[in-house]
């Protein structure tokens, strides 16, 4: 016999993005399971909630924050406004934020949660290899990007993880560019 241990907890709906936000307790509890279970990879976001999710994880994982890792994300204009915002001094400005509500002095992952067109992925990846190299980041990943972005920014900083929906409903990795690139770079 053998036992299958799950990877990673993806803490978002804990804040209640797609739904009302779960009780605090059995989020609590959740996060502390999924530990004792063997979990050692915790994602999260700025956006959900927004603030509360990064928030609960900061709290619940302090305790064990030497022996997890710890996945972040930026890049939404959060002031009522549905935008983007990933301009280099937003971002210096947010991964301090994001590092009191984590409760850390580094965050292991941080993922530009969505391209901004408004902003060159050079000058947003320029930014984070800053903070990987006071560090603040340890390492880059982007979420949602294309493969000419994925190389533009590797061009500037290895990105070491791309978040793409890939599931029995979407294949479009396969047909893309998405994986293709992830595979040579």
């Amino acid at each position: 016999m053998f036992t299958i241990r799950p990877a990673s907890l993806l803490c978002m709906n804990m804040a209640g993005n797609y739904n009302p936000p779960a009780d605090h307790q059995q989020s609590v509890k959740t996060i502390r399971t999924a530990f004792e279970n063997g979990v050692r990879f915790f994602d999260t976001a700025e956006v959900y909630g927004p603030y509360t999710d990064e928030t609960l994880v900061g709290e619940v994982l302090q305790p064990f924050r030497d022996q997890v890792k710890i996945a972040t994300k930026f890049g939404f204009a959060i002031d009522g406004a549905v935008a983007l915002d990933s301009r280099p001094e937003r971002i210096k400005k947010v991964v301090e934020e994001s590092l009191k509500r984590l409760r850390t002095d580094h965050i292991d992952l941080y993922y530009q949660h969505r391209v901004d067109p408004n902003v060159p992925i050079e000058d947003v990846v320029g930014t984070i290899k800053d903070l990987i190299r006071q560090g603040k980041v340890l390492h880059f990943g982007l979420s949602g990007a294309s493969p000419k972005t994925i190389r533009r920014a590797h061009a500037v900083q290895p990105v070491s993880a791309v978040q793409s929906e890939y599931s029995m409903w979407t294949r479009n990795v396969e047909l893309n560019g998405v994986l293709k690139t992830c595979e040579e770079l």
